[in-house]
C-alpha cells in the first residue's frame, strides 16, 4: 500500500505531536510498511482511507494502534553485551556498597518495548548478586505502546527471540517451553512493574528516584529539543549518584552538559554533581 504526500504528511505530524518520533521525508517507505498491515487488518483498502478514519479523530483506539506501529521496538536479550558487562563489573557492585544500610535499589527500565531489556537486567541480578534476595529492589519498565507492553508482561516469546542474544544456560534456567514458544518465569515476571509511559510529556509525573535508568536506543527518534526535554526530566528522576544509560550511538555531548561519562567503552553517564 502506498501513501501520498499529504497523508505522509498528516501521520508525521501526529506521531510527532503524540510520541515525539520525527518522520522525515523520504520515511514513507517506513510509514506503508507500519500502517500498510494496520489498514489491512481493519478492512480498510487502503492507507488512504486508514488516515481518513485517523483525521476525523473518532476512534481514539485507531490512535493508539497507529502509534504504536509506528514506534520502534527492535530489542534483543543482552542487547550490545558491553552494557550489561559493565553493570555486572562496575556498576551494581557500587551500588550495592553505597546502598549497603539502606539494604533498596531502584531501576527504570524507561524504553523497556517488549521486555527483553528488562528481563535481561533481571537475571544478571539472580546470577551474579544473590545478596540482592533480602533487598527492596524496586524494577519498573515503561513504554509508551500499549501493545509491546502487553507482550512484555506475558513474558512469552518465540523461538527465534529467544535466539537472539539469550546464552543457552539461561534459557534453561529461566523459561519454560509452552507450545512453538518460551515463557519467563512467573518469578521474573512479578520482580518488575509494568506500566504504560510517554517520555515525550513536558513534565513527568512524582517517580523516582531511581539509582539506575536505562534509556538505550530511543533518543535516535527525537530532535534536540526533545532530547533536552528528556534528559532535564531524567536529571530529576535520577538520585545524584545515580547511573544513566544511553544507547551506543546516542549521547548526552551537546544535549545536556550536566552529565558526564562513566566509562569509554559504553553509553553509561552520571551527574557532574556525583
Amino acid at each position: 500500500m502506498r501513501i501520498n504526500a499529504e497523508d505522509f504528511q498528516y501521520v508525521a505530524d501526529v506521531v510527532r505531536t503524540e510520541a515525539a518520533i520525527v518522520l522525515e521525508a523520504g520515511k514513507e517507505y517506513l510509514v506503508e510498511t507500519r500502517l500498510g498491515p494496520v489498514a489491512h487488518q481493519l478492512g480498510l483498502g487502503s492507507i488512504g482511507l486508514l488516515v481518513t478514519e485517523l483525521r476525523q479523530r473518532r476512534n481514539p483506539a485507531l490512535l493508539t494502534r497507529v502509534i504504536d506501529a509506528m514506534t520502534t521496538n527492535e530489542t534483543s536479550f543482552f542487547r550490545d553485551v558491553q552494557p550489561f558487562e559493565h553493570l555486572k563489573r562496575k556498576v551494581f557492585p557500587e551500588l550495592i556498597e553505597r546502598r549497603r544500610n539502606e539494604k533498596r535499589i531502584s531501576i527504570w527500565c524507561a524504553a523497556a518495548s517488549s521486555g527483553q531489556e528488562p528481563y535481561s537486567m533481571a537475571m544478571l541480578l539472580r546470577e551474579n548478586f544473590p545478596e540482592l534476595e533480602n533487598w527492596r529492589v524496586e524494577f519498573l519498565a515503561t513504554d509508551i505502546s500499549t501493545q509491546v507492553l502487553a507482550k512484555a508482561r506475558e513474558g512469552l516469546y518465540s523461538q527465534l527471540e529467544v535466539n537472539r542474544g539469550l546464552p543457552a544456560p539461561l534459557l534453561v534456567k529461566y523459561f519454560h517451553k509452552q507450545g512453538h514458544e518460551w515463557r519467563i518465569d512467573a518469578r521474573l515476571r512479578s520482580a518488575i512493574e509494568w506500566r504504560e509511559f510517554n517520555l515525550a510529556a513536558p513534565t513527568y509525573p512524582s517517580m523516582g528516584p531511581f539509582d539506575l535508568i536505562m534509556l538505550r536506543n530511543v533518543m535516535i527518534y527525537f530532535d534536540v529539543p526533545m532530547k533536552r526535554s528528556i534528559l532535564s526530566n531524567m536529571r530529576r528522576a535520577l538520585r545524584p549518584d545515580g547511573y544513566l544509560f544511553l544507547g551506543t550511538a546516542e549521547t548526552t555531548i551537546n544535549v545536556d552538559e550536566s552529565f558526564a561519562s562513566d566509562t569509554l567503552h559504553t553509553a553509561c553517564y552520571r551527574l557532574k554533581s556525583a
